[in-house]
């Protein structure tokens, strides 16, 4: 069963799945990838596909040992994602201490590289707007966000991992937008917005920028990482940088949008809607996608270059409007 030497945890999330098929369509015959599941993850997706299951978590460092054994490459993609503050703790036990048991798991079993998912939240943000680059600082108010913090500390394991004699790369997407059709798995709750702003069912919008990337160019950023990345370095792999007006605009000519005039949120109702989001949170014990954090974040003009991806990876980005059709197609 164990007989694969590249490994990849949370195979069957957004990102993660999309690796599996990109490493699958690069492998030569006869290759198998295995992949790290929970027992409660649905794998209908992976059957008949050249991959051997493996049921372990992240949060078990003994089950990654056995899981990591003979493995020459992870891809590490298992993660959380939630702005909510009734999260933190949530947020750096799966995305903190997950990556320390990856990164032991690897060292334990000799792997030569680590390819981890990391986020744009984990670079320092420029505090004028311009485009941040890969060596931006990490900003004392980004602690404050328990989504970007446990992301930034993720990423100071890996750098542990570096100075222990293990390659890391680490890959940091924007927002990860866009469906592959032929992947079963490609579903998040970043696509279920964009539908609803769409479908004219979110007919506001906040007063900030981010940068955006389709899910078919973060799962060959993986790969190009995996390939030729610098160990001890992240990629900040981001398609296009728009404020959430120009989204909303690159969504309306679509075809059959029902989207009518829209607003900007302004202060308070932002902040009234991101607590409401909150008690949301707290009631249902799931993540909302408003939350306090996510509207002050929204409301930053944030922005991301791509220079080194393109440069040292040798990444290129489909358009945006190529990737929103995806979503309505």
């Amino acid at each position: 069963m164990l007989n694969s030497s590249i490994v990849i945890t949370g195979a069957t999330g957004y990102i993660g799945s999309q690796v599996v098929l990109a490493l699958l369509s690069r492998l030569s015959g006869g290759s198998r990838l295995r992949v790290i599941a929970r027992n409660s993850s649905d794998c209908s997706f992976l059957e008949g596909l050249p991959v051997d299951i493996v049921r372990a978590d992240i949060m078990d460092s003994l089950a990654l040992h056995e899981a990591f054994r003979g493995a020459d490459t992870v891809f590490h993609c298992a993660g959380f994602i939630s702005y909510a503050r009734s999260s933190r703790s949530a947020l750096y036990e799966a995305n903190v201490v997950g990556t320390r048991n990856v990164v032991n798991a690897c060292i334990y079993n000799n792997v030569r590289r680590l390819v981890m998912t990391s986020s744009i939240a984990a670079v320092g943000a420029s505090e004028d707007g311009s485009p941040a680059s890969e060596a931006n600082t990490f900003q004392e108010w980004q602690r404050r966000n328990g989504y970007m913090e446990a992301k930034h500390l993720a990423e100071l394991e890996g750098l542990r991992g570096v100075a222990e004699g293990l390659e890391v790369v680490m890959v940091n997407p924007g927002v990860v937008i866009g469906i592959d059709r032929r992947n079963p798995a490609s579903l998040s709750s970043s696509n279920d917005v964009l539908r609803l702003i769409y479908q004219g069912k979110l007919p506001i919008f906040p007063s900030g920028s981010t940068g955006f990337v389709d899910v078919r160019d973060v799962a060959d950023a993986h790969i190009a990482a995996w390939e030729t990345g610098r160990s001890g370095e992240r990629y900040l792999v981001v398609g296009s940088n728009l404020s959430f007006r120009e989204l909303f605009d690159a969504l309306r000519p679509l075809a059959g949008s029902s989207m009518g005039r829209a607003f900007m949120v302004p202060g308070v109702v932002g902040l009234f809607a991101g607590f409401c989001g909150e008690i949301w949170s707290m009631l249902s014990s799931h993540p909302s996608f408003i939350s306090l954090e996510s509207i002050r974040i929204a409301s930053r003009p944030l922005a991301f270059s791509n220079i080194r991806s393109r440069q040292e990876l040798g990444l290129s980005y489909r358009e945006l409007s190529e990737t929103l059709k995806t979503l309505v197609s």
